[in-house]
This record gives structure tokens, C-alpha cells and sequence, in this order.
């Protein structure tokens, strides 16, 4: 199993996400003072999550920044995990809107109230485009980033938001159905909550220290086993340092007459190979100084 990890300029795409971040936040002020003049709850809703957007990229952009500090004395992994730690307060914040969303939407089938349909459809139609072009700025950082991720992500659920908020309008306008904006209104927050429901798992992955997704941990005992001068391995551990970077740790237990420096050479460069692991450490054992009730994983 081989596995290739592709490498961006740590630079790259600074610019378009501040420059998201500033769309985002005036096409929220749009929103805002559109719902209010037209009664409008799902275009309010639009602008909250647009709001959120908003945050979202402000603090992929300040993690992004703080990942590329180089490992202290105090952080001595360096700070690349920073950047899930802001995808968990992304996605966190999108369960909180959906909920709020629901319970707005839910009060206003109780209690209706009338909605300005062109005025929904006007402003819903122009957050659109911005949430097309926010999205479109942070596309190509996202591939490489679970946190850019997380905020491009805000910006697609946005855009089928505002598909629904202008489906909302068109049917006040036509037909003076009031009752499909709390409906685009709960129909946005579940695609917010499903959205989250679905992201946060990958997120959870990196800070609880798991193993990579695409690795199974069994098949790289199989193969630290398999090599000729390898008696038996116990004590490992397999996870993520950050989203790109998967480490192994181990005891090794091998051969009396192994020579330990270039079985420890080979048995990385083995694994990389295979395994496209990035940091290794083993520590190296013979059966008479081994460590007595072994864990296979773990501790």
C-alpha cells in the first residue's frame, strides 16, 4: 500500500482568504438589514450562517498562521494541530446555528408573519454569487487543509442556502405561501447539522491521537514483523501528528546478532515505502532484556 502526500506553498491562498473574509462579513450586513425589511426568518437564517462564514475564516486564517510556527520548547510537536482544534470550533459553531435555526423556524410555523418576497429573492439571489466566489477563493486550499476545509464547507452549505431562500421568495411572490420560508429555514439548518454530523468524525480522528484512516494498524505490525531480523513487536502506536503527518511508535524486539543501526534504517525505510509514514521511533530489544507483560498496542 502506497500512499502519496501532495505539499502546498504554506503561503499560498492567504490573500483570497482574507479577502473571503471581508465579502463575507458585508454580504452578512446585506442580509441582515434585507430579512428585517422583508420579515423574512430563512433569510436571516442565510445570514447567520453567512456570519458564521465569516468567523469560520477568520479562524481557519489565524490557525492556518499559527500552524507554521516551528516546534519550542514548549510545543515540541510544533502547532500543526491547531488547525483541527479550529475545524472542532467551525463545525461546532454550525450545530449551534442549525439548532437555533430549528427552534426559530419551528416558533414561526406557530406564529407567522408576512414576508417581503422580492426583497428575499434580490438579496438571497446576490449571496449566492458571494458565496459561489468566497467558495471558489478557498477551493483549492481546502484539498489540502481540514481546517480550510471546515470553512469552505460553511460557504457550500451557504449557497444551497441561498437556493432555498430564493425558492422561498419565488413561492411568496407567486403564490403568498409565507409557510415555505420557515421551511427553507429548517431545510438549511438540517443540511448545517448533517454537514457537521459528517465532518466532525475525521476532526475527533486527529486530536484523540487515532491512526491515519487510510492505514490499518494490523497490517503495519504484519509488515515490522515480516522483516528478517524483527523477533516480535509490542507497545505501538499509530496517529496522526496533524492531518498530513502520521507517526509509529514502537518496541521492537530482534535478533541477538541484528545490527541495530542498520535494522533501524531499513525497517524505516521499509515502512515509509509502504506506508508513507512520516516520524518513527522504535525502540530496540533483545528477548533477554524485552519488556515482560506486553501489550501488543498501547500501553
Amino acid at each position: 500500500m502506497s500512499h502519496a502526500h501532495h505539499h502546498v506553498d504554506p503561503e499560498a491562498g492567504d490573500f483570497k482568504i482574507a479577502l473571503a473574509v471581508l465579502i463575507n462579513l458585508g454580504l452578512t450586513l446585506a442580509q441582515i438589514i434585507g430579512g428585517i425589511f422583508a420579515g423574512s426568518l430563512s433569510l436571516i437564517a442565510d445570514a447567520l450562517h453567512n456570519f458564521s462564514d465569516a468567523i469560520a475564516l477568520i479562524i481557519a486564517y489565524a490557525a492556518r498562521k499559527i500552524a507554521r510556527r516551528p516546534a519550542n520548547a514548549d510545543m515540541t510537536f510544533g502547532y500543526g494541530r491547531i488547525e483541527a482544534v479550529a475545524a472542532l470550533i467551525n463545525y461546532t459553531t454550525l450545530i449551534v446555528i442549525g439548532l437555533y435555526l430549528i427552534v426559530e423556524a419551528v416558533m414561526r410555523f406557530a406564529n407567522p408573519s408576512p414576508v417581503t418576497g422580492w426583497i428575499v429573492v434580490a438579496v438571497a439571489g446576490l449571496a449566492l454569487l458571494i458565496d459561489l466566489g468566497t467558495a471558489a477563493l478557498t477551493y483549492r486550499a481546502s484539498k489540502n487543509s481540514i481546517n480550510i476545509r471546515a470553512a469552505f464547507l460553511h460557504n457550500i452549505a451557504d449557497a444551497l442556502g441561498s437556493v432555498a431562500v430564493i425558492i422561498a421568495g419565488t413561492m411568496v411572490l407567486l403564490f403568498g405561501w409565507t409557510w415555505v420560508d420557515p421551511l427553507a429555514t429548517l431545510m438549511i439548518a438540517g443540511y448545517i447539522l448533517w454537514q457537521s454530523a459528517t465532518e466532525l468524525p475525521q476532526v475527533a480522528r486527529i486530536l484523540m491521537l487515532a491512526s491515519p484512516p487510510d492505514l490499518e494498524t494490523e497490517a503495519v505490525i504484519a509488515a515490522m514483523r515480516a522483516h528478517p531480523d524483527v523477533e516480535d513487536v509490542h507497545h505501538v502506536h499509530l496517529w496522526m501528528m496533524q492531518e498530513h503527518g502520521s507517526a509509529l511508535e514502537a518496541h521492537v524486539v530482534v535478533s541477538a546478532d541484528a545490527h541495530h543501526g542498520g535494522l533501524r534504517k531499513s525497517l524505516k525505510s521499509h515502512l515509509v515505502s509502504q506506508f508513507g509514514l512520516h516520524h518513527m521511533t522504535f525502540e530496540l530489544e533483545t528477548k533477554g532484556d524485552a519488556c515482560t507483560q506486553t501489550a501488543l498496542i498501547g500501553h
